[in-house]
């Protein structure tokens, strides 16, 4: 296409815009409002996500370590569990470390506890984490197998609980987020159509002078654009503006907490690209879907 047709194609969307206020309006109106729902869905999946993904993380195995075994034995103990294909790391973890933890976590309690420093009753651990979290019990249970392995924690019961809901959470969250943009699809494509429809005569009259579908399709590509990109300028204002007041606000309330929110940047531009993106092939699909009935005369 020549640059010079181009920038025509170009003023006559631009034109077509002016001239079609009302409906213009309707269009960007239903690309914003469907923006808005999708912007803060995602918002809101991707935190969820995170704290799914930082609970998975914290999943580790913890393998006490047989009092009997010798330095040497516990390096094959070691040995052997790194060459599982699931495990990711193996930390060392000495029974004079484990007491100090043990006394840490119990506070005030945990000072009758002191009198064990000299005789030291707890086990070495080796302190697991899986390449992937969900691979948690299958290591586990290989482990148990295992010469030396006196005892095998990782939380069994609440850690398949934890996977099954954050794997349900996240298929819901997916299976919405796909409902949500077929949704916004058909709603933006038939306000638009609705455009077409009104401009239906025009189109006529350039397809019985000679004007080619392609020549047709163009102005009504950019239109589409336009109308796209023009819904997704509110709903990223308002989206970065509440998610700026709500991180600031929750992340004192949450302070100290496993539960934290995702930054605010870079998440802000990672959905303000989002929504761009979204609005502009949003529009650009309704326009060249809804023009194509009116191109058979």
């Amino acid at each position: 296409m020549k640059a010079r047709t181009l920038r025509r194609h170009v003023r006559e969307s631009i034109k077509s815009l002016g001239r079609n206020g009302w409906m213009m309006f309707a269009s960007v109106s239903a690309v914003t409002i469907t923006l808005l729902l999708v912007g803060v869905f995602f918002v809101i999946m991707m935190n969820l996500n995170n704290v799914a993904k930082s609970i998975e993380e914290d999943v580790e195995i913890r393998v006490h370590i047989d009092v009997a075994a010798t330095d040497e034995e516990q390096q094959v103990l070691r040995s052997e569990i790194e060459k599982l294909p699931e495990v990711e790391s193996v930390k060392f973890s000495p029974k004079e470390k484990e007491l100090d933890n043990l006394i840490t976590s119990l506070g005030e309690e945990g000072e009758a506890f002191t009198l064990f420093e000299q005789d030291n009753p707890l086990n070495d651990v080796f302190v697991v984490k899986t390449k992937n979290p969900t691979d948690t019990m299958k290591a586990a249970k290989q482990i148990e197998k295992l010469k030396f392995a006196s005892k095998v924690k990782y939380g069994q019961g609440s850690v398949e609980k934890i996977f099954e809901v954050t794997s349900v959470g996240r298929n819901i969250g997916i299976i919405l987020v796909i409902g949500l943009l077929f949704t916004a699809m058909f709603l933006i494509s038939n306000t638009i159509k609705i455009t077409i429809f009104a401009r239906r005569k025009e189109i006529e009259i350039m397809k019985l002078v000679g004007a080619t579908n392609g020549f047709i399709r163009w102005p009504f590509f950019l239109e589409g654009l336009w109308l796209g990109l023009l819904g997704s300028i509110i709903p990223i204002i308002v989206v970065g503006t509440a998610y700026y007041y709500a991180h600031g606000y929750l992340s004192e309330k949450l302070a100290g907490n496993f539960i934290q929110l995702l930054g605010f940047s870079p998440l802000i531009y990672q959905i303000s690209g989002l929504l761009i993106l979204l609005g502009a092939l949003i529009g650009v699909w309704g326009s060249l879907m809804s023009v194509r009935k009116f191109l058979k005369v």
